[in-house]
């Protein structure tokens, strides 16, 4: 497991990037954005960034290995976050989309660490493997909001440069440690195209069935979240402390439930761990963030749909390591990733468009007909025993 939890310090470098994007880029965007409908489009880009990068990312480290393509982002995902920060110190909202897309490529591969950790796990512990990795997140979700809105007024610069310019020494750090990972040699270029096709992937049930879970964890996730610090800091007018608690509390659902994932997978097993997901998903939508705008109503919704994700994510994961046999899965992984950000993207775009046409219980409401499918999906599977 020493493999596995050094990819865990390099996430927690390492995801700061996307939980600062997250915790202040809706702010910065609402500033700069020519329309408020524009605000979450830098957010939106990344992850548009984050999809198209995918595929590529993984068929490069098919080519040159894992460990030099790890490092090489968080390099990338520096320089970023220092252009990110000149962005803002200029108001440009052209140059933080753009800088979004960077943030977008460097977190393609950042959500490759969970493949690395489920290649070095023992049989039988991808689902541990995986909510390991995760813990790394749960410590960015800590440090990252708290530590952006303490520096945000660095150096007399305008408000939130400061936030990104520590960024960029954090995902250094995530580099550092990225050095001490230890990953298999590419595989001989002969052995690059042995497998099944994408399109005869596709035709796997279990294929299907962990593409759909993680598409659909992101996808209502995002969505969600996205329009969450706009609807509360520029519609109901909740302080920058109070959005920030909101999101917090939402990253720390998302990832403390790795504590017990392994726990739960053995109690409940993956099909039961995607079905709690699911009812977490459905209690937020359906119980709590229809029901008003007060502070309370937004923390538990964004608790329950952080709880969500977690479950229902780490149980698609576990499903996908037994859905491919090992020479397919730089294509299969790729594939899986492409689809499901950019999947993630399209529901982050829509996210602005959609609070200020429909506004937030419409917008909550319109994440179900996923939800429904998903669930009737995992039911109709029956119980799945991943191969790792």
């Amino acid at each position: 497991m020493r493999q596995v939890w050094t990819l865990t310090v390099a996430q927690a470098f390492a995801a700061c990037g996307t939980i600062t994007l997250v915790a202040f880029g809706g702010i910065v965007g609402a500033r700069l954005a020519p329309t408020p409908a524009l605000a979450t489009l830098p957010w939106s880009l990344s992850i548009v960034g984050m999809a198209a990068a995918s595929l590529p990312a993984a068929l490069l480290m098919q080519r040159v290995g894992r460990r030099p393509v790890f490092i090489g982002s968080a390099l990338l995902g520096a320089l970023g976050a220092l252009a990110c920060a000149a962005a803002i110190a200029h108001d440009s909202y052209l140059a933080l989309c753009l800088t979004g897309l960077v943030f977008g490529a460097n977190s393609a591969v950042v959500q490759q660490y969970r493949f690395a950790a489920v290649e070095s796990a023992p049989p039988g512990g991808a689902a541990r493997a995986v909510a390991t990795v995760m813990l790394g997140t749960l410590v960015a979700a800590v440090v990252a909001p708290a530590l952006g809105e303490r520096v945000r007024h660095l150096g007399g610069w305008p408000e939130y440069t400061g936030s990104f310019v520590v960024l960029a020494a954090l995902l250094l750090c995530a580099a550092l440690a990225l050095s001490q990972v230890a990953t298999p040699p590419p595989a001989p270029a002969a052995r690059r195209t042995e497998g099944r096709a994408v399109r005869e992937l596709l035709r796997v049930a279990d294929y299907r069935l962990a593409l759909l879970g993680a598409l659909s964890s992101y996808a209502v996730m995002s969505f969600i979240m996205t329009a969450t610090p706009i609807s509360m800091h520029v519609h109901d007018g909740f302080d920058g402390h109070a959005t920030a608690g909101v999101i917090t509390a939402h990253l720390l659902g998302m990832y403390l439930p790795s504590l017990v994932s392994p726990w739960l997978t053995g109690r409940l097993g993956v099909r039961g761990m995607m079905l709690a997901g699911l009812a977490a998903n459905f209690a937020c939508v359906g119980i709590v963030a229809a029901v008003g705008q007060g502070f309370a109503h937004y923390f538990v919704a964004l608790v329950l749909l952080g709880v969500g994700w977690n479950l229902l994510f780490v149980g698609a994961t576990a499903v996908l390591a037994g859905a491919h046999a090992p020479e397919e899965r730089f294509r299969a992984q790729g594939f899986n990733d492409l689809v499901v950000f950019g999947c993630q993207a399209v529901a982050s775009l829509l996210a602005g468009f959609a609070l200020e046409s429909i506004g937030w219980t419409a917008l909550n409401l319109a994440t179900l007909p996923l939800l429904l499918v998903t669930t009737w999906m995992v039911l109709r599977r029956g119980e799945v025993t991943p191969a790792r």
